[in-house]
């Protein structure tokens, strides 16, 4: 009497996914009477980092995107900051939203809902995002400082309110521990990082449709 094999059996029953999505980069440029800023980045890198923006507090935290968040990232930014930091800052967060929202397209496989909770030292932050297509930004940071170095620390906000709006991801930001301004900003980016390697994984359970119960972002 022939037996069969029970796993061969379960493998034929077990759904195949093909899990490879077209390349997901995007470059993005936006100049204007104030700022000239291009951005490139591969969701699916290495965290490779170029960051030139004149800032260099927000240079490092660009390299913390990228380390974190394993995205290949290229920012080059020109801007008025005889003024201040304000406007280079502000559409850096514009157009790297932009190029978030561009390499993810529709949205298709991704998991879509990102979270961590990322400690430095005595700073303990969580961000909890979730690529909706609804922007909206839950700024929870309390920083005890005006400035890190020559970065005016009222900027943070100004960057997520940015990335928020124009890659359209709803950004919940909770400050649970934390005294050192430094410590703080840099575990909300590395957090954030982190989220947003989460979100954008693909889904193997999904594959090729959007996490949505509406079927659309």
């Amino acid at each position: 009497m022939q037996t069969r094999d029970p796993a061969a059996t379960s493998s034929k029953k077990r759904p195949s996914f093909n899990l490879e999505l077209p390349a997901r980069t995007a470059s993005v440029s936006r100049k204007t009477g104030e700022t000239d800023v291009h951005v490139s980045l591969n969701l699916d890198g290495q965290g490779n980092c170029s960051a030139a923006t004149g800032i260099p507090f927000l240079d490092h935290m660009l390299h913390q995107i990228s380390s974190h968040g394993l995205i290949d990232l290229d920012v080059q930014a020109t801007g008025d900051l005889e003024i201040d930091d304000h406007h280079t800052n502000e559409d850096v967060g514009i157009t790297l939203g932009q190029a978030l929202a561009k390499a993810l397209g529709d949205r298709k496989g991704i998991v879509r809902f990102g979270h961590f909770l990322a400690p430095l030292d005595e700073a303990l932050v969580q961000v909890t995002l979730d690529f909706s297509g609804r922007p909206h930004l839950s700024y929870g940071l309390e920083i005890p400082t005006e400035r890190v170095g020559t970065y005016d620390t009222q900027l943070v906000r100004e960057f997520f309110v940015a990335i928020v709006n124009h890659s359209q991801m709803t950004l919940h930001i909770r400050q649970l521990d934390g005294i050192n301004s430094h410590h703080i900003i840099e575990a909300t980016f590395k957090a954030f990082a982190r989220a947003v390697r989460m979100a954008v994984e693909v889904d193997p359970r999904r594959a090729h449709t959007i996490p949505s119960s509406k079927g659309v972002l």
